[in-house]
Parts: C-alpha cells; sequence; structure tokens
C-alpha cells in the first residue's frame, strides 16, 4: 500500500468520558495539476496513488483522448504536484468545449449533459452482462473488506472493476470521480475489454458518476449509497443499470433491472 495516502496526525481523543492525545491515520490531499503540451489544463485534488492512471482515466473522460498510445510522454513532479503530459497531436485548450453546458438529443429523447465533451464521449451501453443478487452483495463486500485506508483513515472511497463472480482491481481517493478515472486509465493501459464488467462504488452515484461509467463503457454499476434522479434518468437513456444501497443482504435496482438475477 502507499504509506503517502494517509500521514500519522496526533490528535486529542474523547471517548467514554475520557480524554486521550493519540496519534491517528489522517488520509492525505493532494493538489496535481496537469500540462498539456504546455499548456495548463486543469488541477485535480486527490489522494495520490496510481496517479498515471489517474491522469490517463481523466484525460479519457474528458474526452481529450481515446486511447493511451495517443499520450507520447508523461512526466509527474510529486514534489511540486505537476505533471507534463504531451499527446501525439496538437492541442489547444478550449473553455467553450469544456465548460459549456449542452442540451442534445437522441433518438427523439431530449437529454441533458452538464458539458459538452460528456455528449461526445458518454456511450450507450450494449453489455449483456448479467449478475444474480448474491453476487452483487458479495462483490460489495469484497471491496469493502479489501478497503484498508478507508479502515484506518474513514476519508477515502473505493472503486473497483470486477467481473459478475470476482474482483479484478481496486482503486482508492479522497474524490469518487477521481477512483473512477484511476479505474479508467487502468482499463486503458491494460488494454482491459470492460463492455462485459462491471463497476462496484462506495459513494453516491451523482450523474457526474453515472456518465464517467457510461465513458468507461460498463452496463453495472454497484453502489453501497442511493442514486442522484438525474444519474437515474441517465442511467434510463444510457441502458445502464444503478443497483443502490448494497448494505446487508438487501439492496435497490434503480435502472434495467433485467441484468439482475433474483432467486
Amino acid at each position: 500500500m502507499n504509506s503517502k495516502m494517509r500521514i500519522y496526525q496526533k490528535i486529542v481523543k474523547f471517548s467514554a468520558g475520557m480524554v486521550n492525545e493519540i496519534e491517528d491515520y489522517i488520509v492525505t490531499e493532494y493538489p496535481l495539476t496537469i500540462f498539456i503540451n504546455g499548456q495548463e489544463f486543469a488541477t485535480l485534488v486527490c489522494t495520490p496513488s496510481d496517479m498515471r492512471e489517474l491522469i490517463f482515466g481523466f484525460l479519457a473522460s474528458e474526452g481529450v483522448i481515446r486511447f493511451a498510445d495517443e499520450i507520447v510522454s508523461m512526466s509527474i513532479d510529486e514534489a511540486k504536484g505537476l505533471a507534463y503530459v504531451d499527446l501525439t497531436a496538437d492541442f489547444t485548450t478550449s473553455q467553450q468545449f469544456y465548460s459549456k453546458r449542452f442540451i442534445g438529443s437522441c433518438c427523439g429523447k431530449g437529454r441533458q449533459f452538464y458539458f459538452q465533451n460528456d455528449a461526445k464521449t458518454a456511450k450507450t451501453s450494449t453489455s449483456k452482462t448479467t449478475i444474480t443478487a448474491e453476487q452483487c452483495l458479495k462483490l460489495m463486500k469484497d471491496m469493502q473488506e479489501d478497503s484498508v485506508v478507508f479502515h484506518e483513515t474513514g476519508g477515502v472511497h473505493n472503486a473497483a472493476l470486477c467481473k459478475p463472480n470476482e474482483m479484478i482491481i481496486k482503486r482508492t481517493d479522497i474524490g469518487r470521480h477521481n477512483a473512477l478515472d484511476k479505474i479508467y486509465g487502468y482499463a486503458l493501459l491494460s488494454k482491459t475489454f470492460v463492455r462485459d464488467k462491471i463497476i462496484v462504488i462506495s459513494g453516491r452515484i451523482s450523474s457526474e458518476i453515472l456518465l464517467k461509467a457510461a465513458k468507461i463503457g460498463v452496463g453495472i454499476i454497484l453502489s453501497k449509497s442511493a442514486p442522484t434522479n438525474l444519474a437515474i434518468k441517465l442511467a434510463e437513456e444510457l441502458n445502464i443499470t444503478v443497483v443502490g444501497f448494497i448494505r446487508g443482504h438487501s439492496f435497490n435496482v434503480y435502472s434495467h433491472s433485467n441484468r439482475i438475477k433474483f432467486p
């Protein structure tokens, strides 16, 4: 485990009427500024682990790249929190492209995307993967039990790329969106086929999280928490199965329940 993900900090703890000074693990919050072909592009606030995957996944999610080989070189100055990326193609940052609200249409339905690049990069799922109710519960349990940094700090989110019967990889970050970008970066770099895979995540499924799952290309996303109404609307249109509140022996299915096989 990357020791930079958390540090020891002296704190004052009150418990059962007693006050003690102890050392406790505190999660690390780390700003990383990305330059593309010499131009400043974005600053991410993240957990300093798997940063190469994070950058690949973030740039793919933003529509800057589609494939890993579009990045010629990458260097990360961890001490200064700077990353320098050179692309095969010319790149000019466009605030209009990366921040303009956009409303498009698809199959006769109105579809609202917050940003224009979401309309370009979010994919309608063609996944035929199905998963049993017991597998949903087990994947969440396996990811939670493997979450060492969360158990130590309580300050991170976890995301995992899974098959129905096993977890392939797990990534950790203070941001749910960053954890998914690390998953996306892993898939790009390892050339993992993702259309038949499943995303498991510890946090709320917002519209941003749903769109990132769509960009990765999966058809099922499982969460310990709840989805938002816009996330559900997007999931219905993008043919993604959303399962939330996976706790103990129960969960809720919010969209495309045909992919879940019940006893």
